[in-house]
């Protein structure tokens, strides 16, 4: 009984793949392949980078940027070839003087409205602060001021006229009306104290 081995040829073993390494290219500013630089902290310096040193790997990876600086070029030079001077240059007075007017009714606003600190008990000892007549102003940053500044709770809320107003608890009413002089400028006239 004798056995065969079976014949081993060159055709019948498996190949092995000798892996070789590749030339890559690295990023001479964040050091990682330009394909990942667009994730790293300085984007923009390694996209200068790759546009200087290599051209067409950068057409490569960004395709969209060549075109965005054609519309942008394009832009430009429709501009300046109008022969009255373009309509760029007579926008922006507008836009100006739209921005002013704007300016000008905010501040006619403000000078009309009327402060109102609010002070409102709760149960017990407890009590809270309702603020409205802030609206030209940020509101949400004014509770986040106010929370931070008195060490309280400070939310935004809409009041039973439906209007917003700012609720700071804790019993804080004469803090608040020095820091709304301080912080916003309010004069002393246009502030009300309330307590109910």
């Amino acid at each position: 009984m004798d056995e065969e081995a079976p014949e081993t040829t060159a055709e019948s073993l498996p190949t092995t793949r000798v892996l070789t390494d590749k030339d890559l290219l690295y990023c001479g500013v964040c050091t990682v392949p330009p394909e990942y630089c667009e994730y790293g902290a300085t984007p923009a310096q390694c996209k200068q980078w790759l546009a200087q040193h290599h051209p067409n790997m950068f057409a490569k990876i960004y395709p969209g940027a060549s075109l965005e600086e054609q519309v942008s070029s394009l832009s430009l030079n429709a501009g300046s070839s109008q022969p009255d001077g373009g309509e760029s240059s007579d926008s922006k007075p507008e836009k100006s003087a739209a921005e002013v007017k704007a300016e000008k009714e905010k501040r006619k606003k403000a000078s009309q409205q009327k402060l109102i600190i609010k002070r409102v008990e709760r149960t017990k000892r407890k009590c809270v602060i309702c603020i409205t007549g802030l609206e030209t102003f940020d509101l949400k940053k004014a509770a986040k001021a106010f929370a931070t500044k008195f060490a309280c709770g400070s939310s935004v809320t809409k009041n039973a006229e439906g209007k917003d107003e700012i609720v700071v608890q804790g019993d804080v009413q004469d803090d608040i009306y020095e820091y709304i002089m301080e912080t916003w400028k309010v004069p002393d006239e246009k502030i009300e104290l309330i307590e109910k």
